[in-house]
């Protein structure tokens, strides 16, 4: 038994609808590709073939990755969340040395999104502000070098659910 991997549910649906995509439908559908540029003979020199059996591969890579990430997962709701402390699920609002704020969202390694606002339960900053509540400075040691941050506020807030045609299934 490994350690456990924390996801939101919205983060568990994601991983679900795709895998169900490349199960149901991108991977047969690569199959009829493959079939189809194999029967056109020599497959030596075939690209669409090739190609084709490669994607098989990758995808075939992708579904035993994320099967596997569903081995020890413990889902945990962030908008059910409660207390002044950080923890897994909790949005953030932090200030950095020179003041400016950003807010963050600390879920699962698989939910991870700079651009969104959403960083790893498992990432330096997120290990450093486990525990700590509204007013405290946390140091921690990132890719750049040690840097210290103020916690402004701890907030708990419930997830927007995915748009309807992510990994849409034919």
């Amino acid at each position: 038994m490994g350690e456990p991997n924390y996801i939101t549910p919205v983060g568990l649906e994601r991983l679900t609808r795709e895998i169900d995509w490349l199960q149901k439908a991108e991977r047969p559908r690569i199959v009829r590709e493959v079939t189809f540029a194999a029967s056109l003979g020599d497959r030596s020199e075939n690209a669409e073939y090739i190609y084709g059996k490669r994607r098989l591969r990758e995808i075939d890579s992708r579904l035993r990755f994320l099967i596997g990430r569903l081995d020890n997962i413990v889902v945990i709701d962030p908008g059910a969340g409660k207390g002044p402390a950080v923890r897994f699920g909790a949005t953030v609002v932090l200030a950095d040395e020179q003041g400016d704020q950003r807010t963050w969202r600390i879920y699962g390694e698989d939910e991870v999104n700079l651009e969104r606002g959403v960083l790893s339960c498992r990432s330096p900053i997120a290990r450093a502000l486990m525990g700590k509540t509204a007013g405290h400075d946390v140091k921690f040691e990132a890719p750049g070098g040690k840097r210290e941050v103020e916690l402004i506020e701890v907030r708990w807030e419930a997830q927007e659910p995915l748009p309807v045609d992510l990994f849409k299934l034919p």
